[in-house]
């Protein structure tokens, strides 16, 4: 491949690329807007709160899981191979996931599509650094993140399209002619490439990975589900996953192929750029979880309608997605970063002043500042990335930002889930008080939960329902508070450790043994 021109297809091969991503992206978000009618127990699986977040988790934590070892498999058997391996797979398990029958068999399914996500994502970076001249790959990538964001707009309405026309399934069938059609076009455009310099495989170091990520998410959704921290059931898993990871950094340090080169972060520009983008996804991850849940329920939209309410947060991205690099050549990653992560934090705060009587332009206002302050941290936080590692690496690279990304999203669906469930509870508590202990169990699980229970309850259950809307919004408010906190914590970082304008793109800077490492 030449190196200065690129290939000459490049453009045709990097549409053909968003649109792969497209499923991947799309799917997730589709399933936000699908997560109160799963939850409802005549139209769809009667999923409680933590089964909902298992079935947004167990699909994140699968693919953050796989996708070094995938990456590298790719690497070594061919990058278009790999993606077409991920398009069959990520098909089949939209298929499963589309007629499971019970919350489990959604969450098993939600997991193999993560297998095939896995396979996807990792390809595509690395086939546009591969196929793109240094020059032209800041564009390239913001071309794709903008091709992101348009799936982020695209998901929510089609969901609620789906929803209100057909049952809760069709949001993952849709994903099938969507992997059809991108099957002809990768066969068509795409051409192969590999790594001429393969790293090995490293099981052990994946095992241990999965393992502990699943063990500390298991330990938080609990912790959430029994509105306590003080239970073994929570602090077993929680410190045995800890452990795990430990283990599992210290054996990445100690091999010479590891699936996750924790030396990597001793270079300041990519351990502060990863760290951007996994604080702005814990944050973010676990606000549309309670987002969906107030415009539904408190605010009483449709999911149609909560769909197309979600329009002027994908907007922003893909309106300053592309402009994004601009900005940082005209302020700086560090400046452009940091003030974008300030402005996140305040669109969170700002979700702990809405309540029942919001006005809706108020919200979109929030939602569109919200997302073009995103589209002004992933770029330049991705291009940074792709910058601070040699050019054979960028799928590592790519793999270790998305990773991060992804853990991230997971553990603040998780952690800001369970917070949001355990102010519930402890709110809820007090109107449930005369009902027989099952319905007080199902009726303080959350608040479709307690909807639930006051439907079948008839006459009697009318009075539940306004005391469910102050405890969900309790417990929103709290959560947004948190999510700020933590975004605030990333503008911190990115202040500290993120270089300057005039600091030289050293690539090799990775093992600089002065260099102070930055703290992630």
């Amino acid at each position: 491949m030449e190196h200065q021109t690129g290939h000459p297809r490049r453009w045709q091969i990097l549409g053909v690329l968003v649109f792969s991503l497209l499923a991947v992206v799309l799917d997730n978000t589709i399933l936000n807007v699908a997560l109160k009618t799963i939850a409802d127990p005549q139209e769809g699986l009667g999923a409680t709160q933590s089964q909902l977040e298992w079935a947004i988790n167990s699909y994140t934590l699968v693919f953050a899981g796989l996708l070094f070892t995938f990456g590298v498999i790719g690497d070594r058997t061919g990058r278009k191979r790999m993606l077409f391996i991920g398009m069959v797979l990520f098909g089949l398990a939209s298929l499963a996931s589309a007629y499971a029958q019970d919350p489990t068999q959604l969450i098993v399914a939600r997991a193999f599509m993560g297998v095939g996500g896995a396979a996807i994502m990792p390809a595509t970076l690395a086939i546009i650094s591969n196929v793109f001249p240094p020059q032209e790959r800041g564009k390239a990538i913001g071309v794709w993140a903008g091709g992101v964001g348009i799936a982020v707009a695209i998901g929510p309405i089609t969901g609620g399209l789906l929803i209100e026309h057909f049952w809760w399934g069709s949001v993952f069938l849709i994903n099938l002619p969507i992997v059809l059609i991108s099957m002809v076009l990768i066969a068509l455009v795409v051409p192969e490439s590999r790594d001429p310099k393969p790293s090995r495989l490293d099981p052990v170091g994946v095992l241990l990975s999965i393992i502990g990520l699943v063990a500390i998410t298991y330990g938080i959704i609990r912790g959430g589900e029994l509105a306590t921290v003080a239970s073994a059931e929570v602090l077993v898993p929680t410190i045995l996953g800890l452990a795990v990871l430990a283990a599992f950094i210290w054996y990445e340090r100690r091999i010479d192929h590891p699936a996750f080169d924790v030396r990597y972060f001793s270079n300041a520009r990519f351990s502060t750029a990863v760290g951007m983008i996994g604080i702005v996804f814990f944050a973010m991850m676990g606000a549309m979880f309670f987002l969906i849940f107030y415009l539904q329920i408190v605010l009483g939209f449709t999911p149609m309608e909560s769909g197309a309410l979600m329009i002027p947060f994908a907007a922003a991205q893909i309106i300053f997605a592309p402009l994004s690099q601009q900005m940082v050549r005209r302020f700086g990653s560090k400046v452009s970063a940091t003030v974008s992560m300030v402005v996140v934090a305040a669109a969170l705060g700002s979700y702990a002043l809405m309540d029942q009587h919001t006005p809706i332009l108020v919200i979109e206002i929030v939602f569109f500042v919200q997302g073009a302050a995103m589209a002004n941290i992933m770029p330049p936080a991705t291009t940074t990335i792709m910058e601070s590692l040699p050019r054979e690496k960028a799928g590592v690279g790519s793999a270790m930002s998305n990773t991060v990304r992804q853990v991230a999203g997971a553990l603040g669906v998780a952690l800001l889930g369970s917070l949001l469930s355990a102010t519930y509870r402890d709110e809820i508590a007090p109107s449930l008080a005369g009902l027989p202990a099952d319905l007080q169990h199902l009726g303080g699980e959350s608040l479709t939960g307690t909807l639930g229970v006051a439907k079948a309850l008839g006459e009697r259950g009318v009075a539940l329902i306004e005391p469910a809307k102050h405890a969900f919004l309790d417990g929103m408010h709290v959560t947004a508070l948190v999510s700020a906190a933590f975004a605030l914590l990333g503008a911190l970082v990115v202040l500290r450790w993120l270089p300057g304008r005039n600091a030289p793109a050293q690539a090799a800077e990775q093992h600089d043994p002065d260099r102070e490492p930055a703290s992630v």
